[in-house]
């Protein structure tokens, strides 16, 4: 192993040293812990550490970096706390995750560490959109984020890497290549000579280099740092390691050949350039002993702090309330506040986009991203006209990778930007869902870092769209804490809702029905104003029955009540689907006693049956009749208009309500 020093001053050399040899003298406390029982699980980096160390020290201690379970050197390079590392580790309600999470799946906006999920692919594209935020900021920054070689097999590795490259980021994505995912040799990953030999095919520049040399891992990270910030372009840097445990200890290594392991064991990072160092006499071997007591002492001394036994009380209501950052006061009028405003006919469609326009307006950072958004102004038209008034760098065309755009989204969140990400078709969602629900989700609940963003859903039937352009799929998002969902029906609700889904500084998505883009017309108030998430609207006020139900599933009510004057309905419109407005819900079934709950979505698994028990467990003694619901079939959407129509909750609304209403 050859190490050039540059310009490096022996202070710079024998730092690295230290910062290098301090994880792995961590990881030598915890695997002993391990084995006494005293802590529950540990991924090791041993044997890698020279690049999440040399890369760490290469950036500015204000660059995001995303790490994964094996970068211990990358939280210990920020200077986080031992005692604060440990806590964590032992699963403290005193640790960064208030003993929500485990070992290195935890994130600190304070040293800018980005927490991890499981799910390998999905970092990446968080440091898609920190860079974004960073270039619209026009400052001079990078970010980094690291895979395994075996994540570069998730399509995640694919569309950030293309996303990057495409909207010329200054992201540096680096790849630990140890050989093993888990026990997966290599040559069953992939099937290029080198992973970075795929930045070709991205138009990105990459090199490879001796992951285990700390000085060739920090020059080449330092180097890099600066090209993609000059040139605003992202690089690929892989490394070549080895892991000298097992994917987690209870894996073990024997399904590693023995020489191999003799092999890497001789190319130890820590060995290697303690020799160097000795070797050009920048240190002694007494004072290399010296180092090794002065860090062993330091983490005993902080382990003891840290393993000082720690109890309180779980609270229910903290659980519940750290799913959300909380809101910021209203600066916005509330439409009920306005006072004789300037009313003007608009359809859904225009009402959304007036909300979107005025909002970016409001928030001169805010960053609109969707496929074929700009020039185009989307396949709805809702963002007609946005390029020319705001320019493509805040209305923004994205390749068609929804979990990288979703994901992008949650990086520009971390540095405090608003965006709003258009699915094209609500059911395209499927292919951005684990950035949805593991990223968007649970990151302010596991680490207190919230996602200011919202999803545009253009969802429902009625067009003879098929099977993957019609779909009702609100429920899979009500059913994941941490998501607001929110559903207008009509164009004052659109606009107002929109914008409270903006102001608002958590995930939600906001579903607006294809059929009433052009087919629902209001008098809408030209003013911004909001329409409070979680609050149902009572349509009308009847004695006999009521109708909880929302989107199109107000107007198929209306129309029911419009074809039906002798009975006296109340129609409840739920406006947002998470959190469900309870109070209004059980308002209205005290009213009535009858109940039907009218969906789009499919019956089985829809939200109706939630609401259902509810009322049940809730409201049983004011009932006067079974809770019915009136859903969709437990079938795809056909594209035939004539079995669409069958389909549909509306087609069987007549023969539900007339059970209903002869109970």
């Amino acid at each position: 192993m050859e190490f050039k020093r540059g310009k490096l001053s022996n202070e710079q050399l024998v730092h690295l040293y230290k910062s290098l040899l301090l994880p792995r003298m961590i990881e030598d406390k915890m695997l002993l812990l391990l084995r006494q029982g005293k802590i529950s699980k540990w991924f090791s980096g041993m044997g890698q550490e020279a690049i999440a160390v040399g890369a760490s020290l290469a950036m500015e201690p204000t660059e995001w970096i995303m790490p994964l379970h094996r970068n211990l050197g990358v939280f210990t390079a920020r200077g986080m706390p031992l005692t604060d590392l440990f806590k964590q580790w032992q699963g403290y309600k005193s640790g960064y995750s208030k003993a929500r999470e485990r070992s290195f799946h935890f994130g600190s906006k304070e040293y800018h560490v980005c927490g991890m999920i499981s799910h390998l692919g999905p970092q990446l594209a968080i440091a898609d959109g920190v860079a974004l935020a960073y270039q619209q900021r026009g400052q001079l920054k990078a970010t980094l984020a690291f895979t395994g070689e075996g994540g570069t097999s998730e399509g995640d590795f694919h569309e950030a890497l293309n996303v990057a490259a495409v909207w010329g980021l200054p992201v540096i994505f680096i790849i630990e290549n140890n050989g093993y995912g888990l026990s997966t040799p290599t040559n069953e990953q992939y099937k290029c000579d080198y992973l970075v030999d795929r930045a070709k095919g991205y138009g990105m520049e990459g090199i490879r280099i001796d992951g285990n040399n700390i000085l060739e891992v920090y020059d080449t990270v330092k180097g890099v740092r600066d090209y993609c910030i000059n040139n605003q372009r992202p690089y690929l840097i892989e490394c070549t390691t080895f892991r000298m445990r097992g994917h987690e200890e209870a894996s073990g290594v024997k399904y590693v050949p023995k020489e191999l392991m003799e092999t890497w064991s001789r190319k130890d990072p820590i060995k290697n350039y303690e020799q160097y160092l000795v070797k050009e006499k920048l240190i002694t071997e007494m004072e290399v002993a010296t180092i090794r007591n002065d860090i062993k002492q330091s983490i005993e001394a902080d382990l003891k702090i840290a393993m000082e036994p720690e109890t309180w009380d779980p609270s229910i209501q903290e659980e519940l309330a750290d799913l959300f950052v909380p809101t910021l006061p209203n600066t916005i009028l509330d439409f009920n506040a306005l006072n004789n405003p300037i009313l003007t006919k608009k359809r859904f469609i225009e009402a959304i986009s007036e909300a979107l326009r005025q909002s970016m307006v409001l928030y001169p950072e805010l960053i609109i991203m969707g496929q074929d958004i700009a020039e185009y102004g989307g396949a709805f038209k809702v963002t007609e006209g946005f390029v020319q008034q705001f320019g493509k760098q805040r209305v923004r065309n994205t390749p068609i990778c929804e979990s990288a755009i979703v994901g992008a989204a949650l990086g520009l969140s971390l540095e405090g930007i608003k965006s709003v990400m258009e699915m094209q078709f609500a059911d395209f969602v499927t292919v951005g869902f684990n950035q949805i629900v593991n990223n968007l989700a649970k990151i302010n609940y596991r680490w207190g870092q919230n996602a200011d963003v919202v999803i545009r859903m253009p969802t429902g039937a009625g067009v003879g769209a098929g099977p993957f352009h019609s779909q009702s799929n609100e429920a899979w998002f009500t059913h994941v804490p941490g998501l607001k969902v929110v559903y207008p029906s009509n164009p004052i609700d659109a606009k107002g809702l929109l914008i409270a889904a903006l102001a608002d500084p958590n995930p939600i998505l906001y579903f607006e029905h294809k059929v009433m883009y052009r087919s629902m017309e209001a008098e809408v108030p030209d003013e911004y104003y909001q329409v409070p998430i979680g609050k149902a609207a009572l349509i009308s006020e009847g004695e006999e029955t009521c109708i909880i139900t929302y989107g199109m599933g107000v107007h198929w009510a209306l129309q029911y009540q419009a074809a039906h004057s002798e009975a006296s309905i109340s129609i409840l419109d739920l406006r947002t689907l998470a959190p469900l407005d309870y109070e209004a819900i059980e308002k209205v079934v005290k009213a009535t006693g009858k109940v039907m709950v009218l969906h789009e979505d499919n019956l089985t698994g829809g939200i109706g049956g939630e609401i259902s028990a509810w009322i049940a467990e809730h409201c049983f003694e004011y009932l006067d009749a079974p809770v019915m619901r009136c859903a969709s079939l437990d079938t795809p959407i056909p594209f035939n208009t004539v079995l669409e129509k069958q389909y549909l909750a509306n087609a069987r609304l007549e023969e539900m309500m007339q059970r209903l209403l002869n109970y």
